[in-house]
């Protein structure tokens, strides 16, 4: 019997419609903190061993001896819309590296799940259109997502099945490649489909609170995991990416079963059990100096490290990584044994390779990005040591990925140590700390730009971990965002004020 062929690509974006920096061609290209953008043969190999879905469902169809017809595979860092020309180019070399590869017996397709471009909201549900319609209605389409996904109807109405990870931070993207082979295995052997059922929840969830090492959603994935059987052999929970202004924003779930009734009855126990918890999807958030503050009186006592999220400039949810509020808040109240990172800023980080290590610069560090509130640091810096930006992030959120941030620098001012890159990545992984020569063990305080991602890496070393709210493009509070297109009765926050109500004005 001759292998199955199965056509395989890779199209990531996390869209935060409020942002201030759009999604070029280039930044697809390029990666940021994932794989640059590679094509045909190539993508294998360069997915291959990295903690994403493409890496673990190729892993998978290797050793089910399908034959793969790799198309492209490319993402960028999560920021504003994706561009007209960078979407259109990239959804139509999937289309064409498809239609390329002849007939078919089933298409996996790693996308992220809330991508909206200049001119479509739904990106992805415009992408898996154009990719059922160019394979027919009979071959099977199994498509990852992320827990952040925003999923819409017409994602669910041309997929087979929508599986989304189950981890925040993301340790389980391969897990979840692997799982979207295990599912194709199913399609392919039974011939048929299975039936769907698809609820979309009335609140948004801060990204904060959808960490599932902590309640709720670490009992409501537990919950899941147990409901899944011969019967429900697909069923995911997606939290969703509470900053893209289209109606299609919040939380949902999926599930595959057998019969109607089977997944009917497996979606609407999930949904119920979020809905119960909705009270619960909340939690401290610090201001920038009363984090300080409260991160310096723990250190004094601690043997480890304090961890600070600087979650409203996380680049994983479309910051600029540049803000320094949480700078000028660790040197506002003396703060000593102190690293930040990263600070994304080409032109510091070239003055820096420019003076050389060892020397002492003046410039105005970050606060480009244009954020209310936020402004450049003018000050002197040392400047510590010097990188090209070239490392492997070898924890367990990056898993593996080879990082290309550009020329990079640790500069000094007082008792702070500062990352500063060209290019931006959240802040999720110790060997980011550790390319410009800060040891993150030997800090009493740590600054993150990330809001959950850096757990993975840092719960093992850290004291404790406080999240503090300084000037960024993702609110820590969904609701402090000015919302137009949301779905109507949307609660822009759990139990909080109900979207085009006039509470909500």
């Amino acid at each position: 019997m001759a292998a199955f062929r199965i056509g395989v690509g890779g199209f990531l974006h996390e869209t935060n419609t409020f942002a201030p920096t759009k999604a070029s061609y280039e930044d697809f290209v390029q990666g940021g903190g994932w794989p640059a953008m590679s094509k045909g043969a190539a993508l294998i190999d360069a997915t291959r061993k990295v903690n994403i879905g493409m890496s673990g469902f190729v892993e998978a169809a290797e050793a089910a001896g399908w034959e793969l017809a790799p198309t492209v595979w490319c993402a960028a860092s999560p920021s504003a819309h994706v561009r007209e020309d960078a979407y259109e180019r990239i959804a139509k070399a999937i289309g064409d590296g498809l239609a390329a590869a002849g007939p078919l017996d089933g298409v996996y397709l790693d996308l992220h799940g809330a991508m909206v471009a200049e001119h479509l909201d739904d990106g992805e549900g415009e992408l898996l259109a154009r990719v059922r319609n160019a394979i027919g209605k009979d071959a099977p389409l199994v498509v990852s997502l992320d827990l952040h996904a925003n999923v819409t109807h017409a994602m669910i109405e041309h997929a087979d099945a929508l599986i989304a990870y189950r981890t925040y931070p993301h340790v389980d993207m391969a897990d979840t490649g692997r799982a979207c082979a295990r599912h194709m295995a199913l399609l392919l052997r039974s011939g048929r489909r299975f039936a769907k059922a698809f609820r979309q929840m009335p609140f948004l969830i801060p990204i904060s609170w959808q960490c599932t090492t902590i309640e709720p959603c670490k009992d409501i994935y537990a919950r899941l995991a147990g409901l899944e059987s011969a019967a429900v052999p697909t069923l995911s929970f997606a939290p969703g990416f509470p900053a893209a202004d289209f109606s299609g924003c919040g939380p949902s779930v999926m599930a595959y079963g057998q019969t109607q009734a089977d997944a009917d009855a497996a979606a609407d126990a999930i949904a119920k059990l979020v809905a119960d918890s909705e009270a619960t999807f909340d939690g401290r958030i610090f201001g920038a100096d009363e984090g300080v503050r409260q991160a310096m009186a723990i250190a004094s006592g601690a043997k480890k490290p304090v961890v600070i999220a600087d979650t409203q400039d996380n680049p994983g949810a479309g910051g600029d990584s540049d803000t320094t509020g949480m700078l000028r808040a660790l040197l506002a109240n003396g703060a000593s044994k102190a690293a930040l990172g990263i600070i994304v800023d080409p032109q510091a980080a070239a003055v820096a390779h420019s003076a050389g290590a060892g020397q002492t610069v003046t410039l105005a560090l970050g606060g480009k990005s244009g954020i209310p509130g936020d402004a450049p640091l003018e000050a002197s810096f040392a400047v510590e040591t010097l990188s090209d930006g070239c490392f492997t992030a070898s924890g367990p959120y990056f898993g593996g990925s080879r990082m290309n941030l550009g020329p990079s620098a640790c500069l000094r001012i007082g008792g702070v140590r500062v990352v500063v890159a060209s290019r931006k990545a959240q802040l999720a992984d110790q060997a980011m700390f550790r390319y410009v020569g800060i040891e993150p063990t030997e800090q009493a305080i740590l600054v993150n730009k990330s809001s959950v991602h850096f757990r993975a890496d840092f719960e093992p070393i850290a004291e404790t971990i406080l999240i503090c709210a300084a000037p960024g493009a993702m609110p820590a509070d969904p609701a402090a965002l000015p919302w137009r297109r949301l779905r109507p009765e949307m609660r822009i926050k759990p139990n909080g004020p109900v979207f085009g109500r006039a509470s909500h004005r």
